[in-house]
């Protein structure tokens, strides 16, 4: 398989060796006849006018976006994304996609097809590791996680009609230095997720079942994909 991981470590209860346990788990089952891919993402880079949690002064914000560090596949952190994913992306094998806000973490057979050419403009639409998984008809893995934070369903936004695009930016290196770059992204709609997965789980198949205390789920990427590309279509007709 060639699997898509969302994880929550606490969900699992008490775990001996906590997330390398989960991930070498992980590894024995896939193989390296198979792929493991998560998100990686590091959405704090980002233009300080967008922050909320907390806001910042204006008059810091150029600043702000003079000195912040570009990203690095090496050393940037993932935020908000579990403690087994920022584990993940330290093993020996693991590879990282370049974008500032959205990058993938992939081990295995094909995580170069998945982590090439990963465009700064639209991050998770048709020039991402996203659109690579629905080719190869990857599955989803949750171990203790929603529909919320299915990653795939964003590629569905970039496959409905007139999707809204606005302008981002981020600390980047190019041709060896720091640049802050404008790039285009869409306008996701993250809020619609929890009530696409519980229809497209009534339409669909999806195994249950639980990974130590974890409710977890199964799924084809590609039938999520197609589900909500029509919901969306269809909610925004």
């Amino acid at each position: 398989m060639n699997i898509l991981v969302h994880s929550s470590l606490s969900s699992l209860g008490w775990t001996n060796g906590g997330a390398i346990s989960v991930i070498q788990a992980l590894m024995d089952v896939v193989t390296n006849d198979g792929t493991i891919i998560m998100p990686s993402q590091s959405t704090d880079l980002s233009d300080p006018s967008e922050w909320q949690y907390p806001p910042v002064p204006e008059e810091w914000w150029q600043e702000i976006r003079d000195t912040m560090p570009a990203f690095h596949p090496a050393y940037t952190p993932v935020r908000g994304m579990g403690k087994i994913v920022e584990v993940f992306r330290h093993f020996p094998g693991v590879s990282r996609s370049s974008h500032p806000a959205y990058s993938f973490v992939a081990w295995g057979k094909n995580k170069s097809i998945i982590l090439a050419e990963h465009s700064l403009t639209f991050g998770l639409g048709e020039q991402s590791p996203l659109a690579r998984l629905y080719e190869l008809d990857a599955v989803v893995l949750f171990i203790g996680v929603g529909y919320n934070t299915n990653t795939c369903f964003h590629l569905a936004e970039y496959r409905t009609p007139s999707p809204t695009v606005i302008t981002k930016a981020a600390p980047i290196t190019e041709n060896n230095e720091r640049v802050w770059k404008l790039y285009q992204e869409l306008d996701f709609q993250e809020y619609h997720f929890e009530e696409i997965g519980r229809a497209f789980e009534r339409a669909c198949p999806v195994v249950l079942g639980n990974i130590g205390s974890a409710s977890s789920r199964l799924f084809s990427l590609k039938e999520a994909v197609d589900f909500a590309q029509n919901w969306l279509t269809t909610k925004n007709l």
